[in-house]
């Protein structure tokens, strides 16, 4: 096997190698030496500071200077937001330097004059929100106090009186103030009144409370206010009502004076005399268009401020991002008093190595230091990070793997096999060549539009859509290609590949009590043939078909998958692993279910039609009794038995020899002799372990015996679940029959435009969010689980943790 070592290594099956580093940086260049690394973005580091709070680190005021300007620049964002501008996307010539000092003032500044300009726009709206409620409530209120104001003619020589007394002192009280020394005494029979606004949905609880408190002694009207009034906390516009209340004594006053408080009502007096109404109304609207003027001044004002600070936004929160960022990792640092200088570690990818010394050489000169940054390599006893490097293409791929577990380093990836094996069997329950050509369409949309998608922020089902596209492009061409087998086109088959091989022998297939089809010329070249579809043999030949193959991927994915085990047990040295696992474990899948594949491609090859269900139960039930017309070649009994034999075999096998091995390399080990140790999957350990962990025989034992049970177990029912291939496929295929037959060609039967535009709308609705949509989904899933499932627990563990480099691209892809 030593030409295996001689293979050029993968960049994807196994992750990168990995290397620890110390740094040893002067202070003088810390700032910049993090700062280049930041952009270099090939290096984790670690917390020598874990014990350490955040306030107790070196650079704690750094980083709490970096906090507040981040929150006056989402304070910024909001305010633009709530605006509705538009920020201004970074430009490539903005990334000039910026003293993060300078930006500190200017930030301070900024906010300042918003809050200022803030506090003065919400008075101004609040005043203004006042007057114009004040308006409704003259206008509504004077239709409740109709009927008085036949008695208020006699009064209108004292109302221009009062109109010239008071005009001297209306510049410096306010107008509530002058109408409630105007309506003091106005009411000579007793009953009094109080009016204002009221939100719309509390009116009825307030209605309610009212009655309630003066025992029905009250009049209530309401009218809705005929405009929306704006808040200005949430900027949103209130829907309110005008209310009057008619009591009578001063106790009944008070209450609902209080009530009108608890529900937030606003109360304004009005003058039961129409003259004076009128005369106030005027002078409310005159106030009101003088306010709206300077609303109007004030929010262009503050919109011009804010747009001139969208144009920055964006850069001056990277610049911050970016400070914040570097200050977090100078925490990380171990400060060193007596030398002047910072401490730290790090994992780096191997091949990174000579672009790390070169940016912390750059750094040292450009920090005009006269002591140079120490870079060396030291030995870990902890499990470096897992680092695969990915492109556009096998992120997505990737990341499915990841989402059950990332890999232990230097383990094995799944995710080179998931590229072709994922869509793959995602299209063996998908297959359908029209059905994958709108997938086809919807992958070459997504990519063609690569780059204006990928600059736009996406929702999170886009998102996840978009950031699939690669799969999705192979998920539709794979179902192409499994459709064509099937001869499906929306459930429809096609003489594509020639003529068929069969012919009716009555009258129609479909019939009954037809005897079915004969064969009378070469077999279809390609696929299913199109003369199956609507016969009467169509569904057994199909369910036999499909079943069939889903058996054969399973055993070959599974089979696969302890293959690789036996690569990561050669990769790192475990003999053990190879002798009493690997072994054993390809003897048994193999003799039960490997043979069963074997049957079924011979039967396929012979026309035969012996009963496989009757083989695989008899040959445990009598493994020597004759086959008889089951038998499929030559030597199958004796074969069968051989292949019991190792399958029974194959059990104590994995059982037994591997906890009794550790036992005694562990007793050789302590007696001290000099014997060579063999790498086991526990001893793989990192030595941190080996040396905290006691060797227990019996938890060994244990573990090894729930293996044992859990594969032997597993290889049943991973082979059973396989079967979900044929299920899913037969249930899309048969949808789609459904759809076609009862619903397109049903309405096409009539000779209605109306019946046949409705059924074909139908049908396209069905097949867009039914099969297109919630079908392919139900498969994408299925084909998760069986990748989780059944063909990653042969080898992958996924125990690992990812490689997070510092990295400034990653900062700026990311929300705070």
């Amino acid at each position: 096997m030593g030409y295996l070592d001689d293979l050029p290594s993968m960049d994807l099956m196994r992750s990168e190698k990995m290397m620890l580093a110390q740094l040893i940086i002067p202070v003088e260049s810390a700032y910049r030496a993090v700062f280049y690394l930041g952009q270099l973005g090939l290096i984790q580091f670690r917390d020598l500071n874990g014990k350490k709070s955040p306030f107790q680190r070196t650079f704690a005021n750094q980083v709490k200077r970096c906090a507040e300007m981040s929150r006056k620049l989402r304070f910024f964002q909001e305010q633009i937001h709530k605006a509705g501008l538009v920020l201004s996307p970074i430009q490539a010539s903005q990334s000039s330097h910026i003293d993060l000092k300078e930006l500190e003032v200017r930030l301070a500044e900024h906010e300042l004059e918003l809050v200022e300009m803030n506090v003065m726009d919400e008075k101004l709206q609040q005043s203004y929100n006042e007057l114009l409620e004040f308006k409704m409530v003259l206008l509504k209120a004077g239709d409740f106090l109709l009927p008085n104001e036949s008695n208020s003619a006699a009064r209108d020589t004292e109302l221009d009186d009062n109109i010239h007394t008071t005009s001297d002192q209306s510049d410096t009280v306010s107008l509530l103030e002058q109408l409630e020394m105007q309506s003091g005494s106005s009411n000579q029979y007793g009953v009094k009144f109080i009016s204002g606004m009221i939100c719309k949905s509390k009116v009825l609880n307030f209605e309610r409370m009212l009655f309630r408190t003066t025992r029905g002694n009250m009049l209530f009207n309401q009218a809705p206010a005929e405009e929306q009034i704006l808040d200005p906390v949430s900027n949103h516009m209130v829907e309110k009502a005008v209310f009057v209340v008619f009591f009578s004594g001063e106790q009944a006053g008070k209450k609902i004076a209080k009530i009108c408080d608890a529900f937030g009502a606003n109360c304004y007096p009005v003058p039961e005399d129409p003259i004076k109404r009128r005369q106030i109304t005027k002078e409310v609207l005159s106030r009101l268009s003088d306010l709206k003027t300077t609303l109007e001044a004030g929010l262009h004002h503050r919109d011009t401020a804010l747009t001139s600070i969208g144009f920055q936004l964006t850069k001056w929160m990277n610049v911050v991002k970016r400070e914040k960022a570097v200050y977090n990792i100078l925490n990380m640092l171990d400060f060193d008093v007596t030398k002047k200088c910072l401490v730290g570690e790090g994992w780096f990818p191997v091949s990174a190595k000579a672009r790390i010394q070169e940016a912390l050489q750059r750094a040292t000169i450009d920090c005009n230091s006269q002591v140079g940054i120490i870079f060396h390599v030291m030995d870990s006893l902890e499990s470096p990070p897992t680092y695969f490097r990915t492109s556009h293409f096998t992120r997505a791929y990737q990341e499915i793997v990841d989402a059950y577990g990332v890999a232990k380093y230097q383990e094995a990836n799944p995710a080179v096999y998931t590229i072709v094996t994922f869509p793959f069997l995602f299209a063996v329950m998908f297959g359908d060549w029209g059905h994958g050509i709108c997938l086809l369409f919807g992958a070459i949309f997504l990519i063609a539009r690569d780059k204006r998608l990928r600059s736009q922020k996406l929702g999170s089902f886009m998102e996840m859509l978009f950031g699939g596209r690669y799969v999705l492009l192979l998920m539709s061409l794979f179902s192409i290609y499994c459709g064509l087998v099937y001869n499906e086109f929306f459930s429809v088959p096609f003489h594509i590949f020639g003529h068929s091989a069969y012919k009716c022998r009555d009258s129609t297939c479909s019939d009954a009590r037809a005897v079915g089809l004969i064969k009378v010329g070469a077999t279809y070249p390609f696929g299913v043939d199109p003369r199956w579809r609507g016969s009467r043999s169509e569904l057994p030949f199909l369910n036999s078909l499909k079943m069939k193959m889903s058996i054969l991927f399973g055993v070959a994915q599974m089979n696969l998958g302890i293959i690789l085990s036996y690569f990561n047990a050669r990769y790192i040295g475990n003999s053990l692993d190879i002798k009493y696992q690997f072994v054993p474990q390809i003897l048994f899948l193999n003799s039960l279910f490997g043979y069963l594949s074997i049957l079924i491609i011979v039967k396929w090859c012979t026309g035969s039609q012996a009963d496989l269900y009757h083989v695989m139960i008899y040959m445990f039930l009598s493994p020597f009794q004759d086959l008889g017309e089951n038998r499929l070649f030559s030597g199958q009994d004796t074969l069968q038995v051989i292949l019991l034999f190792l399958a029974v075999v194959a059990v104590p096998w994995m059982l037994l020899p591997k906890p009794f091995i550790l036992k005694r390399l562990r007793t050789e080990r302590f007696q001290g002799r000099n014997y060579a140790i063999l790498g086991t999957s526990e001893e793989a350990k990192p030595p941190v372990q080996q040396h905290t962990e006691e060797f227990n025989f019996s938890e060994v034992f244990v573990h090894q015996m729930i293996h044992t049970i859990e594969f032997i177990l597993g290889s049943v029912s991973n082979t059973a679940s396989y079967l979900r291939l044929w299920a899913l496929s037969l249930a899309h295929s048969e949808l789609s029959t459904v759809f076609y037959e009862r619903v397109l060609l049903f309405s096409w039967g009539y000779d209605s435009f109306a019946i046949r535009l409705s059924g074909v709308a139908v049908f396209s609705f069905s097949t867009a969010f039914v099969l297109l949509m919630m079908e392919a989904l139900s498969a994408f899933l299925h084909a998760l689980r069986l990748h989780w499932v059944e063909f990653q627990n042969k080898f992958y563990s996924g125990d690992g943790y990812k490689f997070m480099p510092f990295s400034f691209h990653a900062l700026t892809n990311t929300d705070e």
